[in-house]
């Protein structure tokens, strides 16, 4: 029987030399790539896991500032103890930036790409709250506290620069990281002057923390609101408010006709807006006519143009006022936040992230705890804390009021994202001391620590991956900023408001000293304070347990 042959085809043999030549080009570049993906994922697998071996810094850090309880502008001690830990592990760090006493900008490394990470620091007037204390039990009756958990995000990006550099160091790694505060943003009054100042000019990457109940990141347009903080403040004339009131022009009417006039106005404005005002000055006593008064405003809306149109209005209403009453009007503005939106390209790199780390292992006394405050406010939630992850948030399909950040200004000027991190309870009111109670406990700290490693990971791979910036900037250019430009609400003429809760931090800060915590003689701050973890119920004969 004949041997058959193996014959190749005509197109075969044109095929075959060329194919070849492609197979050995990829698996050439493949090759390479391949090291480099190995790499990254071995110095992901360490820098979290020097993130968790700073547990114990993270958690002094959390109790530390939550000890401070300071109101914003006014963030002292907080920013002292980090300027100086900062300092401690190599970083440069200026002081007073921005023209604000308590804000400072702390870098390390050299060349690209930037990437800078932030988070607030300031308290919630009338929060003081023990921790770990299921119901209101205030450490200092009156006083501010952290009922936003504002102390806790400096922790998660202290802990997840550390370990970064670190890796940086050995590794040879080019790139700059910079540390920065929000100073005084439940005031909505320092990342404007931040932008101004042109702070982030050269960054390439912000990442935001904030607490939260979960771990989380979103891209695109964010729920909730920009605004204006803004003091209306008129002038009139004294007189005798009995003997001749006739001689008199008040500015306390002024600013109640103004009230009057908004309030009627409200009624024609867009559902989405939120406004709200307090009287800062409303005179001096009964028998003097007012010659001058204050009142302060927040004007939110959801976009730019909205938030404009509302304060001309407003600033109509004022001069209205100022009209009927014959005195003089001027305004200055205290704070400005712009609608937020997040970029894409980093919040799907901080997800995959999020996903690789996971939520902490809450005790039973973790949940025990959430469960008993949840009940104490009256939440529709009294499921406890979260054990299963949020998914990644794209844009708000329909524009929905609320709240307003600050980090709005930034991210219209560097592709930006916040990282919410789990060190609180869901379902709480918010601005309230019930927002303190979880914040110097073990929840706090595992959260904080969760959210660090996130971070840590994040930044890493950023710096390691040059593409993804470029990704991020194309995203920020193409889809951002093609049609919306920032257009900042101050001017060069506008100052800091630093002033500002300065009276209040004056009269509370010697009681507070009393009770900031010593991490030289105690473990932990409830430690300290001589809470059992958790104080669920009170006592009836004392009233605390």
């Amino acid at each position: 029987m004949p041997k058959s042959k193996l014959v190749a085809s005509p197109l075969a043999a044109r095929l075959s030399a060329p194919f070849l030549a492609l197979v050995l080009a990829a698996l050439a570049l493949s090759a390479p790539a391949e090291a480099q993906s190995r790499r990254l994922h071995q110095l992901l697998d360490e820098v979290t896991a020097e993130v968790e071996a700073n547990r114990k810094l993270t958690q002094v850090m959390v109790d530390k500032i939550f000890s401070f309880s300071e109101l914003g502008f006014q963030e002292y001690e907080t920013s002292r103890y980090l300027v100086n830990l900062l300092r401690e592990n190599g970083f440069e760090v200026q002081e007073g930036v921005a023209g604000i006493p308590t804000a400072w900008w702390a870098t390390w490394g050299s060349g690209k790409p930037v990437i800078a990470l932030g988070s607030d620091i300031d308290g919630i007037p009338k929060a003081s709250q023990k921790p770990g204390v299921a119901y209101h039990d205030p450490l200092v009756e009156g006083a501010p506290g952290h009922g936003e958990g504002h102390n806790a995000g400096q922790a998660v990006n202290v802990t997840a620069a550390l370990a970064v550099k670190k890796i940086m160091e050995r590794e040879k790694i080019p790139g700059t990281l910079v540390l920065w505060p929000g100073v005084a943003e439940e005031l909505v009054a320092g990342k404007a002057w931040f932008v101004r100042d042109g702070l982030f000019k050269d960054v390439d990457v912000v990442i935001f923390t904030h607490v939260g109940s979960n771990l989380g990141v979103s891209w695109g347009d964010a729920s909730g609101t920009g605004l204006v903080s803004v003091e209306f403040t008129f002038t009139g004339e004294a007189a005798h408010s009995a003997g001749t009131p006739w001689r008199g022009r008040s500015a306390l009417d002024a600013v109640e006709l103004m009230n009057v006039g908004w309030n009627y106005r409200r009624e024609h404005l867009r559902p989405e807006q939120r406004s709200h005002y307090v009287v800062t000055d409303g005179g001096d006593q009964p028998n003097v006519v007012p010659s001058r008064a204050s009142v302060w405003y927040y004007i939110r809306e959801i976009s730019y143009p909205e938030i404009r149109r509302n304060f001309d209005i407003a600033i109509r209403i004022a001069e209205g006022a100022a009209l009927m009453t014959d005195t003089k009007m001027t305004y200055r503005i205290l704070g400005t936040a712009w609608p937020r939106h997040f970029n894409k390209v980093i919040a799907e790199t901080v997800y995959r992230h999020i996903q690789a780390v996971g939520l902490p292992e809450w005790s039973e006394a973790d949940q025990a705890l959430a469960r008993a405050v949840q009940k104490e406010v009256g939440s529709s939630d009294t499921s406890g804390l979260a054990t299963r992850l949020d998914s990644l948030q794209g844009p708000v399909r329909r524009p929905v009021s609320g709240g307003s950040d600050d980090i709005g200004d930034v991210s219209w000027v560097v592709p930006t994202v916040t990282l919410r991190f789990p060190s609180n309870i869901p379902g709480l009111p918010g601005h309230h001391w019930s927002s303190a109670i979880a914040m110097a406990t073990p929840i706090a700290h595992k959260g904080a620590t969760a959210g660090a490693k996130v971070l840590a990971r994040a930044t890493l791979e950023l710096y390691m991956t040059p593409k993804l910036i470029e990704e991020a900037w194309a995203y920020f250019h193409e889809v951002q900023t093609k049609e919306i430009k920032y257009t900042p609400f101050i001017t060069a003429n506008d100052p800091p408001a630093i002033w500002l809760n300065r009276e209040t931090m004056e009269r509370y800060r010697p009681e507070l000293r009393k009770y900031y915590y010593d991490e030289t003689r105690f473990d932990t701050y409830l430690e300290q304070l001589g809470i059992t973890y958790p104080t669920l119920r009170r006592t009836e004969a004392t009233g605390r347990q």
